[in-house]
């Protein structure tokens, strides 16, 4: 009986040692890995975002002029902790042709082939209220940039974001925290290579970026502030009011960090400033920004072809409303006008749209339905390019 005894013992010895070896898993944030020692975490996640899309052939004829048909973002992000939870790392890829710039409009030769890696961050937190990244990320732009793509709740970000963002970058990020829950201060920068993600080389020139966000109220429900709508439903007011600056010395693209290749470098300069309220169910954000160059904006080639940064202005407004049973109803509105240096080439562009979403797991999980009225116009001859509407169903699943 003694042996029995002492060999049941042996063998729950043996098990709890096992039991020791599994990793720990967890499911609170997509698909968690932990080791025994804690030593080294691994988090999976990944959302697939489906458009169709149709539009119109003018505003008096509702015919289709064309369609969009596709899957728009299909995305695989990896993140976690290596040796001590101070160093953390994030990985995102996208893997759809139409996340990964395969168009004429995005064809460079600083990047020559497709954009599978979108993210490849380092980061060391030394204090709580410190951290410092290095490799390739989004610069700390406008509040629709810097919010993920999986938490708009439009189709997509607006056309001012389109044509005046700062997008990705590869450098040295840095963020500071000020203050606690009841008033906030962050402070965010980055000196980064100013030639967007995944170039092949990068001149003389660098890109310098800051962003102050200021919570004054305190902080917003599940960081409620970096996805639009008020999905949480804040009990109580919430306020972000943030600007920002960015200067990209010597840059060789249209858009910095995104369009064609420029045929000689420019330095520019943007400027950005946004709000944001959210209080039980509703929500309205704002952003303008405003690029200038040092000089014309317009480059020339050997042959007399022209190219020229996009500069101007850009002021996007949303309003919205969420229900207790998660749908949402919103507006939103949109203008860009160029500068006049560039606006024999460049139209204004004036977009209202309408959208009602239905939330089935916060942003992870969603439908989308969006009607939109889109009005361009060449601001030298005053006579309208473009009016026409297109309709938008999307849906959104990840973990």
């Amino acid at each position: 009986m003694k042996k029995h005894i002492i060999f049941l013992f042996f063998l729950l010895s043996l098990q709890a040692v096992a039991q020791e070896k599994q990793p720990l898993f967890n499911y609170k944030n997509g698909l968690g890995f932990l080791v025994p020692d804690s030593t080294f975490s691994l988090n999976l996640r990944f959302r697939v975002q489906s458009r169709f899309l149709m539009n119109t052939t003018s505003t008096d004829n509702f015919a289709p002029s064309s369609w969009e048909a596709r899957v728009r973002r299909t995305r695989l992000s990896l993140s976690g902790h290596a040796f001590t939870t101070k160093l953390t790392y994030n990985i995102q890829l996208s893997f759809s042709r139409g996340d990964m710039d395969w168009s004429d409009t995005d064809a460079s030769a600083q990047n020559v082939s497709p954009n599978v890696l979108r993210d490849a961050m380092i980061f060391y937190r030394p204090s709580k209220n410190f951290t410092l990244g290095f490799g390739q990320g989004k610069l700390p732009g406008n509040r629709q940039r810097v919010i993920s793509s999986g938490a708009l709740q439009f189709y997509d970000r607006s056309p001012v974001n389109a044509n005046f963002t700062l997008d990705r970058d590869f450098g040295i990020f840095t963020t500071y925290i000020i203050g606690k829950k009841d008033f906030k201060t962050i402070l965010k920068t980055a000196v980064s290579s100013g030639e967007g993600r995944n170039s092949n080389s990068s001149n003389a020139g660098l890109a310098y970026t800051a962003r102050l966000e200021l919570l004054p109220l305190g902080e917003f429900t599940d960081t409620g502030d970096y996805f639009e709508g008020d999905v949480a439903r804040e009990e109580r007011p919430k306020i972000s009011i943030a600007g920002g600056y960015h200067f990209n010395d010597m840059a060789v693209r249209t858009q910095g960090q995104l369009g064609r290749d420029l045929f000689s470098a420019k330095s520019y300069h943007t400027y950005l400033v946004d709000f944001l309220l959210k209080y039980k169910g509703f929500a309205l954000s704002s952003e303008y920004i405003r690029r200038d160059t040092e000089g014309s904006p317009i480059t020339t080639s050997s042959d007399g072809a022209t190219r020229n940064v996009i500069t101007g202005d850009g002021i996007n407004t949303q309003i919205s409303y969420c229900f207790e049973s998660r749908w949402e109803i919103a507006a939103r509105h949109s203008l860009i006008t160029p500068h006049k240096d560039i606006a024999k080439s460049f139209n204004q562009i004036n977009q209202f749209g309408l959208g009602t979403t239905k939330y089935l797991r916060r942003h992870k999980v969603k439908a989308q339905f969006n009607i939109f009225y889109n009005h361009e116009r060449n601001l030298t001859t005053f006579r309208d390019t473009q009016k026409n509407f297109f309709g938008v169903f999307q849906m959104e699943v990840g973990i």
